[in-house]
């Protein structure tokens, strides 16, 4: 990703949105919610799935704090790591004992820009042509990236009564998508900083992404 667009702001005010719902109350209150946090604790599970290939699904822990600082702490595969520090991602498969490094403006990977949740939101930047719907707990809002320059084509999130998102649904170029599902959150949880430093396991072979 040539610019780290935070896409899951695409809790944008619209006038386009669906008779009946006031998204500019849930945008609003997703705004407030997200943006006085400084850590943030959530239990995840990622579905991704492509044309032609069976869907592969992981979980685990994630672990925010500002500016910018993620750990993805996988229990399905067990010892799979993904770490932004601020600076760089890093991404360790165990399976192989391999680390892939990245400077994190540069990432394309759809876990990257989930620092956005501990970022300053900008609605009305970065997403265009919004809707919502009724859905099972909350109220999904869709909306379409105001930049061509992003690898992703749609968003969809289900946002709760009290302003937290529950489900994220990134649509690609290709037809692959990308869900996460969220429970158990946290706001404002103590978090040590040695949780977002990476250190490379014994052995690991340690490569920069472009490689």
């Amino acid at each position: 990703m040539t610019r780290f667009l935070p896409w899951v702001c695409l809790l944008a005010l619209s006038a386009g949105a669906s008779a009946g719902t006031d998204v500019t109350s849930i945008l609003r209150g997703v705004e407030e919610r997200y943006n006085r946090a400084r850590t943030l604790e959530v239990h995840f599970e990622q579905t991704y799935e492509a044309p032609q290939r069976a869907p592969k699904t992981e979980s685990g822990e994630l672990f925010l704090r500002k500016p910018g600082r993620m750990r993805w702490r996988y229990s399905q595969p067990p010892g799979k790591l993904f770490i932004g520090d601020g600076k760089y991602v890093y991404l360790y498969t165990p399976a192989n004992n391999r680390v892939e490094r990245t400077k994190m403006k540069e990432s394309e990977d759809m876990r990257a820009p989930l620092a956005f949740l501990l970022g300053k939101l900008d609605f009305e930047r970065d997403f265009k042509r919004f809707g919502s719907r009724p859905g099972d707990g909350g109220t999904w809002v869709a909306a379409e990236p105001a930049s061509a320059k992003v690898p992703f084509t749609k968003v969809e999130f289900l946002v709760s009564p009290s302003f937290e998102i529950r489900q994220l649904i990134v649509a690609e170029d290709g037809g692959s998508t990308m869900q996460f599902r969220f429970d158990q959150e946290k706001l404002n949880p103590v978090l040590a900083e040695s949780l977002f430093r990476f250190e490379p396991p014994p052995g690991a072979q340690v490569v920069e992404a472009a490689e």
